[in-house]
């Protein structure tokens, strides 16, 4: 029996909390899961328990490199996660890589991270310049009439990365953006910027940011009746807290990096042709609700697949050593319940190729309860999308 340590910090306070919080439980939970069965088994007959080692980095940067130092140096971290949030994640990829540990990136979707040359950063999430893209193609297919897209975001790294991916995509896809605007973290108050949004005249909204900014923003552009077809928002609406909004919530789409309606399955796997890891979408699902007494969304599928990862990694490697683990990570293609997983190992090395996202809409049942069914791709498709708003 030998103990390994894998270390994160986690945002217990400041901004980012309900994302990071989810994030940790998913984690836990694949640890409750591990050690059921037993830990990690080893060929030579080693068997490996993990401990989790992490510290509240409060949301903010200059914590998180402090902490990742001492996670490395005092706490002898065997391997890492990333932090909540892309900008928080990039911080601590610069102190994993200086110390040559391999640092799992969840919760993260900038690409800019990986184009840095790094050699230990293995990214979960979908990039970010994929994040909005099939909003874009949906608009399309649903309203060939739509041209008018207005782009608003919050003014940080992640969603920053977002829309300038997003803006050239519109515009190849033949949409005229009409308003590309960042509003500064913390912002309350959208009325300027909802001004803004009716004088452009736009068929769609596209952006957000982080759950605070993207659903206060949701709030006021229903309160305002702003009269557009469609409003596609970062993050807020993968969110279960979203369901609070009510009638505000309806009708808008948010891209997810997993949804509990998933189609994954050992059978999908087998269509495509790659090896199935891990418990079904079923199996986590009940998992979490068991545990946690409420639906996972895909943050806390995030937390739970870079454990699952990192466990695939040491035993195709059978070792803990970190350039075998490496290799592991880098030869890796296999099906999960959070989708497929495979990491480019060319000049954006550690980014993720494999992973794609789904986009969920809120609609309310027969009932009148809030649902957030899969509307797009067509393939995962849940639920008829609602088109147009009608506010």
């Amino acid at each position: 029996m030998k103990k390994i340590i894998l270390g994160f910090t986690a945002s217990q306070t400041g901004k980012l909390t309900k994302e990071s919080k989810e994030q940790v439980q998913g984690l836990q939970l694949w640890l409750e899961d591990l050690q059921r069965a037993g830990g990690i088994r080893l060929p030579d007959g080693t068997v490996l328990q993990v401990e989790l080692k992490f510290y509240d980095d409060e949301s903010a940067k200059e914590r998180v490199q402090q902490l990742y130092v001492r996670l490395i140096n005092e706490d002898k971290a065997d391997f890492l996660i990333s932090p909540y949030s892309s900008g928080l994640a990039d911080a601590a990829a610069v102190i994993a890589e200086q110390y040559g540990k391999i640092m799992i990136t969840t919760g993260a979707a900038s690409d800019s991270t990986y184009e840095k040359g790094y050699q230990h950063i293995f990214q979960i999430y979908t990039p970010a310049s994929r994040y909005l893209t099939g909003a874009i193609d949906f608009l399309k297919k649903m309203d060939p009439n739509a041209k008018r897209i207005a782009i608003v975001y919050e003014n940080e790294k992640f969603s920053t990365d977002v829309v300038n991916a997003a803006k050239p995509y519109a515009e190849s896809q033949g949409f005229e953006v009409v308003l590309f605007e960042g509003y500064e973290t913390g912002t309350t108050d959208f009325g300027p910027f909802i001004n803004k949004i009716m004088a452009a005249k736009p068929d769609a909204i596209i952006g957000g940011g982080h759950f605070q900014d993207g659903s206060t923003l949701a709030k006021q552009l229903f309160e305002k009746k702003v009269p557009v077809k469609m409003i596609a928002l970062l993050v807020a609406p993968a969110v279960p807290e979203f369901a609070q909004l009510g009638d505000a919530a309806v009708g808008v789409i948010g891209p997810s990096q997993w949804e509990p309606g998933a189609k994954y399955s050992p059978d999908s796997a087998k269509a495509a042709g790659l090896p199935w890891y891990g418990p079904t979408v079923d199996q986590f699902v009940s998992a979490y609700k068991a545990k946690y007494g409420y639906e996972p969304g895909y943050h806390a599928a995030g937390g739970y697949a870079a454990g699952l990862v990192l466990q695939k990694a040491i035993e195709d490697a059978g070792s803990t050593d970190t350039e075998k683990v490496k290799a592991a990570l880098e030869k890796m293609d296999i099906m999960t319940f959070y989708g497929r997983i495979k990491f480019d190992t060319g000049k954006a090395h550690g980014k993720q190729i494999g992973h794609e996202m789904v986009y969920l809409q809120w609609q309310k049942d027969a009932s009148g309860n809030l649902i957030r069914p899969i509307v797009w791709p067509e393939a995962a498709q849940a639920a008829t999308p609602l088109y147009p708003l009608s506010r």
